[in-house]
């Protein structure tokens, strides 16, 4: 099982920018795939990001592309999410996640809360 925890998280103002991180631990020889979630007030969980673990190719929402990038550092066993021109929109919990093949996942960390006011 793979452990996540992430940090980053916190508030500020339209437009701003945030970095998000997420640091893996346990068994991280089983990820090929890590990837950023958020869930808003009342709204269900939704895909923010992901990048495969052995490589470089990256996936976005269309609510994020050009303004949100995801990278890692392997030898931290750690993912980033840079977060530029933030919008109010994009207020959420934001979770990080691990899987196993490239579209499912099977460890979450606790979440981080990203508030932009406006």
């Amino acid at each position: 099982q793979v452990q996540l925890v992430e940090s980053g998280g916190g508030l500020v103002q339209n437009g701003g920018s945030l970095r998000l991180s997420c640091a893996a631990s346990g068994r991280t020889i089983n990820i090929y795939t890590m990837g950023w979630f958020r869930q808003a007030p009342g709204k269900e969980r939704e895909f923010v990001a992901r990048i495969r673990w052995r490589f470089i190719d990256t996936y976005y929402a269309d609510s994020v592309k050009g303004r949100f990038t995801i990278s890692k550092e392997n030898p931290k066993n750690t993912v980033y999410l840079q977060m530029n021109n933030l919008k109010p929109e994009d207020t959420a919990v934001y979770y990080c996640a691990a899987g196993t093949t490239a579209t499912h996942f099977d460890s979450w960390g606790q979440g981080t809360q990203v508030t932009i006011s406006s």
